[in-house]
């Protein structure tokens, strides 16, 4: 394995065959670059898309498909006022129907106005038909309800179609938004770090390599792997690939500028930090891409999506950092450090450093700096257990959008589900005594027929519920109903819509946070004892992983509740953060370990752990603030999961930077001494005994003094 990854090493680092790296990243982003413009092609953005495999409402869907041809989403236009409405309002209602009929469906036309019991509403349906126009009808629907809208008479245009419209419109500009917004941030982070008006562009320029084959990958892979891709995943893409490039970049130029004080030739010190820092690299990318990939077991679409897409991401991240970055730093030479150019045969560092007063107050006190840093992740996991879980669709959007003022309309002048009926479809000959049961279901306020597929085995019908559809008491009224339907004989009655959708999810949600949770634990420890080579030191760090991220998730709860406002937490975020931490969070301890392993082998494991820590300190501080920042990226998005999963990362990734590894893992491998590497080699080798530097002694002395 050493002499493949000596090899391997050799090539970027080679003195011809740098150039033949480059070339073929050139011709790869040249000749394939146009896909990468092709990937909102292969995105997924159908009924269920954002729901469980195998979930009754996801088999409701896929039902209704067989009822027509097109696929049929209502608007809904709902008119209110604080008074009683006139003939004037109605009047205007008729217009704004008359004006929107050439946008119904085919074979459908508008519906109202409908008026509601206080006299204060009115409501007309548009039926529109479900494909790649269905955005710009609802937005013509809108221009036409909003222009010369009457005083006093609100007009606002909702309904599923609505709903898809402001879904879309969010969507629609994620992904130029964080491409933008992760790319200045990764600037000027890296800027800061290096303090070079050169060095800086390296990295984002093989993250920029990177990207397109990963948007290329990802397209083909789509097309004709039967990837599954939506746009949350795409979105999340890129930031993941800026995020852990740029972490693979600092881990290799900080390794690239420590060799180069040892060794005058740059080649000779490229290919040196390539073999040296590639295991721990590839360890990473390997425990990222595995974790991820876990997410495959997931029942969740989006959840399998996000984890599949966000491992080829990883995988095309690290080839960049291992191939195209060392060929242009080595091509470039040592100016592109200037003005902090390193030296052949200069110290690579300064004697006292940040980071060697760091471990020597660790080790002065190694069994009170991990027992109160665990204290202290221990007190934050506590707030976990005043999560609220579950957001309605009001709560979805850090502001309004005009969907869900339709919806609080309709709630407060209506049955709340009359815009938005659950949906049975049931065979056709039981479907009138399917409708008399649905009709006697606590919660249901009216049942109505639908249509009959055209080979009339099925029918489908309409409940409106009593409840606004995202409720807890919709909610329950679906599990009634559904308990009451299967149990009519030989309907095979199923029950979809919106409320049982949330339905499906939440409990899938659940579900797959209990069976790719344990699966994602056992793949990080088997990466963690292959590198280590031991065992009780990579159940340690992984017990040290969780406990982190139980308190980014405590601490990140009460910013939810009493900083940013947000109502809970939604549902598929516990499994999504979990993932996305243990898998990200678990570099920083393959970075350090990695190197303590190193050096102890050399040095003994006091000093190799105190060695370790401060000469990878700097590096591992800086990639966790990058890849923090670039998460904090999600925070700004209108969005609430994907603002609320970026909190969770950040501040992850700052526990894991500042607290995990410089205190709690470095205190626990010197309480522990020999038996952190058990049993592996180094605990069987033989030598003194563990010992620290004599100035972290002489401090030690003093303190019990």
């Amino acid at each position: 394995m050493k002499a493949l990854l000596r090899r391997a090493a050799g090539i970027p680092a080679g003195r011809r065959t740098k150039w033949l790296v480059l070339a073929a990243w050139l011709i790869l982003a040249v000749s394939l670059g146009p896909l990468a413009g092709k990937l909102g092609e292969v995105e997924n953005t159908g009924a269920n898309a954002f729901l469980p495999r195998g979930a009754e409402s996801a088999q409701v869907n896929t039902a209704l498909e067989k009822f027509r041809t097109d696929a049929v989403m209502p608007a809904v236009v709902v008119y209110s006022s604080d008074r009683p409405l006139t003939g004037a309002d109605r009047a205007r209602a008729l217009a704004d129907r008359a004006a929107c009929a050439h946008l119904a469906a085919d074979g459908e036309r508008p519906a109202g106005p409908v008026p509601s019991e206080d006299g204060r509403a009115l409501m007309i349906v548009v039926p529109l038909a479900y494909g790649d126009d269905l955005t710009g009808r609802v937005d013509r629907i809108r221009e036409i309800a909003h222009a010369d809208a009457p005083p006093g008479l609100d007009i606002e245009v909702g309904g599923p179609a609505g709903s898809l419209d402001d879904q879309v419109a969010v969507f629609g500009s994620l992904d130029s938004t964080l491409m933008i917004a992760t790319g200045l941030v990764v600037a000027v982070l890296l800027l800061i770090t290096y303090r070079s008006p050169v060095l800086w562009l390296f990295p984002l320029l093989s993250v920029g390599f990177a990207a397109v084959l990963t948007r290329v990958g990802t397209y083909l892979l789509a097309r004709y792997a039967g990837l599954p891709v939506d746009p949350q995943s795409a979105g999340i893409l890129m930031v993941l690939v800026f995020g852990v490039g740029t972490d693979y970049a600092l881990l290799l130029i900080a390794r690239y500028r420590e060799e180069l004080h040892r060794h005058e030739e740059r080649h000779t010190a490229m290919r040196i930090a390539l073999s040296r820092s590639g295991p721990a690299v590839l360890a990473s990318a390997g425990t990222i891409a595995a974790g991820l990939t876990c997410l495959s077991l997931a029942d969740v679409n989006s959840s399998r999506s996000m984890g599949l897409v966000g491992a080829v991401g990883v995988v095309c991240g690290f080839l960049a950092m291992v191939t195209v970055l060392p060929a242009l730093l080595v091509i470039a030479g040592r100016w592109v450090f200037w003005p902090f150019v390193p030296r052949y045969g200069t110290p690579s560092r300064k004697v006292r450093t940040v980071w060697s007063r760091v471990g020597a107050a660790v080790a002065a006190r190694p069994r009170r700096s991990w027992m109160m840093s665990a204290a202290v992740t221990a007190v934050l996991a506590l707030s976990t257990l005043g999560i609220d879980m579950g957001l309605t669709q009001s709560e979805m959007f850090r502001t309004e959008p005009e969907s869900v003022v339709a919806q609080e309309r309709i709630s407060a002048h209506y049955p709340s589900g009359s815009s938005d009926p659950a949906k049975i479809v049931t065979d056709a000959g039981a479907a009138d005594r399917v409708r008399r049961v649905a009709a006697g279901v606590e919660g249901v306020t009216r049942v109505e027929d639908g249509d009959r597929t055209p080979d009339g085995r099925l029918a489908s019908l309409s409940v409106v519920l009593s409840d606004a559809p995202d409720s807890p008491a919709a909610k329950d009224t679906v599990e009634r109903l559904r308990t009451a339907v299967h149990a009519v004989a030989g309907a095979d009655a199923l029950v979809g819509g919106t409320t049982a959708q949330t339905l499906d999810t939440q409990r899938a949600a659940d579900r797959d946070l209990r069976t790719v949770v344990p699966v994602v634990l056992l793949v990080v420890l088997l990466v963690l004892v292959w590198l280590l080579r031991a065992l009780v030191g990579p159940l340690l760090l992984l017990a040290t992983v969780a406990l982190s991220y139980l308190a980014a998730l405590g601490a990140s709860n009460l910013l939810f509740a009493h900083a940013l406002g947000f109502a809970g937490v939604d549902w598929s975020i516990p499994l999504m953060s979990f993932v996305f931490l243990v898998a990200l969070g678990i570099d920083y301890n393959i970075f350090l370990m990695h190197r303590v392993r190193e050096e102890t082998a050399r040095l003994g494991h006091g000093p190799g752990v105190l060695e370790g820590l401060t000469s990878t300190g700097g590096v591992i501080t800086s990639a966790g603030v990058v890849l923090a920042a670039t998460f904090a990226v999600f925070a700004g998005l209108p969005l609430v999961t994907m603002a609320q999963l970026g909190v969770i990362v950040g501040i992850g990734v700052l526990l894991d930077t500042f607290l995990v590894r410089t205190v709690l893992v470095p205190a626990l491998a010197l309480d522990l001494g020999r038996w952190f590497w058990w049993p592996g080699k180094l605990f069987r080798a033989a030598g003194p005994p563990p010992q620290v530097p004599a100035t972290v002694t002489g401090q030690r002395a003093h303190a019990e003094a």
